[in-house]
């Protein structure tokens, strides 16, 4: 079912190259009726292939796969005729080939980049030690942007906080602040460095936490965070809940 799914997928993108790649004169004779559901249905069809094409063919050049369009073009065709050059077996052995491939690019692109990820990692940790800065035994570093007066919790509390996560380079990947909502959890069920870093909080303090890979997600690849990640954290501990309020929680 995975590779009819795919086959199909890639017969469609190519039906979408070849209605895009249309010769100018013939696109302007063409008039394009968008007036009913049924229109825009196949619109819209034609519209997310070529969406899925153009960002699939985008994803294989920055891997070094460069695919020939106009043989693209011709297989759709040949097969749409009933006279494609190569019978199912052989395409089903070329794509599993080029699937093969691309997978073992992936894997290699993403080992760099994780090599990268540490090394850009290690010379952040080193440099961010200034004045202000606690470096707990751990590697944990933090700054105390304003101090609460309120309990801190243990490891089986549940907190509420507010928090925004980024990258080394600033580039944000989750915030609690963007979604105007708190986020509540149970203190030992996040990455160790928000369990240790949270601890040393009191309530109504907010701390900047300089996490290193091995106390975030390690070699894990999480798309917006790459492997090998020291994360950047603001947080504000808002609330230590109740026992009531932590079993609604779960």
């Amino acid at each position: 079912m995975r590779k009819t799914i795919k086959l199909s997928l890639i017969a469609a993108s190519v039906l979408a190259l070849t209605a895009c790649n249309q010769e100018a004169k013939k696109e302007q004779q063409v008039e394009v009726k968008l007036e009913t559901e049924a229109q825009q249905q196949a619109y819209g069809i034609g519209a997310s292939v070529g969406n899925f094409l153009n960002q699939d063919l985008a994803d294989k050049k920055e891997l070094g796969v460069e695919l020939d369009e106009a043989l693209l073009k011709r297989g759709f065709e040949d097969a749409l005729a009933g006279n494609a050059k190569l019978d199912d077996e052989k395409i089903r052995e070329v794509l599993t080939a080029l699937d093969q491939s691309i997978r073992t690019k992936q894997q290699e692109k993403a080992k760099v980049e994780a090599e990268q990820s540490k090394a850009e990692g290690e010379k952040y940790l080193a440099d961010a030690k200034k004045e202000g800065v606690t470096v707990t035994e751990s590697g944990l570093q933090y700054e105390v942007i304003s101090q609460g007066d309120g309990e801190k919790p243990v490891a089986t509390d549940v907190v509420k906080v507010h928090y925004k996560g980024t990258l080394l380079d600033g580039t944000e990947f989750d915030s609690s602040y963007s979604r105007n909502e708190p986020t509540t959890f149970p203190l030992n069920r996040v990455i160790p460095g928000w369990t240790e870093g949270l601890q040393l909080m009191p309530v109504g303090s907010k701390y900047k936490f300089t996490i290193p890979a091995d106390l975030a997600y390690g070699e894990r690849d999480l798309g917006k965070i790459p492997a090998n990640s020291t994360l950047v954290f603001e947080v504000e501990l808002l609330e230590i809940q109740s026992e009531e309020k932590a079993a609604a929680a779960e």
